[in-house]
């Protein structure tokens, strides 16, 4: 077993259940996968029908919310979120130890790319086609499987939840978690209102998200908790340990 420096033996940041639930979400992604692929992309009932009644509801001012939403997903913003999160996560929320956020929010900035980048590459390989460009409310580009907005903004809005609980582990923590939930499901079904997404799409991008924040939040966890240790503010209580 690798040891720290001080000779000790150094824990794993993953815990069976932990690890449990990635391969749960990992194994559902694969499968949703295949059924999207046994078809080379074509879209099933359950996809072409939540489209077509998007199609048909479509009032200006919806329309122009969906728009707004769907652009939360993309850009700047998820970076902004996974930072704000990270930063939150390593400074506990306090002014005081502003400077011990600061590696923690690169760290989750580092862990959203590496999403992307794998997300990117499952995307080329499954090469599946967005819906018909009629039915498009707003302009999109690449393949379809899984959806890039909804995984980038699930990732983000997951960092954003982990910061918000350890800086405030009590009612307001889960309560701003619970909203970043929210946002992250508005985002995904704003892709499907806009058209532009098939509803497997969305899924697969919250399953993806799902397994990679799985994976990266232990190891933050137990940076964070380092600097804890180093400045005696405690362990944290209130923060998420897959």
């Amino acid at each position: 077993m690798p040891r720290t420096p001080s000779g000790r033996p150094r824990r794993s940041p993953y815990t069976r259940r932990g690890l449990g639930w990635a391969a749960a979400l990992a194994a559902a992604f694969a499968v949703l996968a295949g059924v999207v692929l046994t078809r080379h992309g074509t879209p099933y009932p359950l996809d072409t029908g939540p489209i077509d009644w998007s199609v048909r509801h479509r009032p200006h001012g919806w329309l122009t919310a969906a728009r707004g939403v769907t652009h939360a997903g993309t850009g700047p913003y998820p970076f902004v979120a996974a930072a704000l999160g990270g930063w939150l996560g390593g400074s506990r929320g306090r002014m005081a130890r502003a400077r011990a956020g600061v590696p923690v929010a690169l760290l989750a900035v580092v862990a959203l790319l590496a999403e992307q980048a794998v997300r990117g590459a499952v995307m080329v390989a499954a090469d599946r086609a967005r819906p018909p460009v009629a039915d498009w409310a707003v302009a999109a580009s690449g393949h379809s499987f899984p959806s890039g907005h909804t995984s980038s903004s699930a990732m983000a809005a997951g960092l954003l939840a982990w910061g918000a609980l350890r800086a405030r582990p009590g009612p307001p923590g889960r309560v701003a978690a619970a909203l970043c939930v929210a946002a992250a499901v508005a985002v995904g079904c704003s892709r499907v209102y806009l058209g532009v997404h098939w509803p497997t799409d969305v899924l697969g991008g919250w399953l993806y998200a799902g397994w990679c924040l799985l994976l990266a939040l232990p190891p933050l966890s137990v940076y964070a908790r380092a600097h804890d240790s180093e400045d005696g503010s405690g362990s944290g209580s209130g923060e998420v340990r897959p």
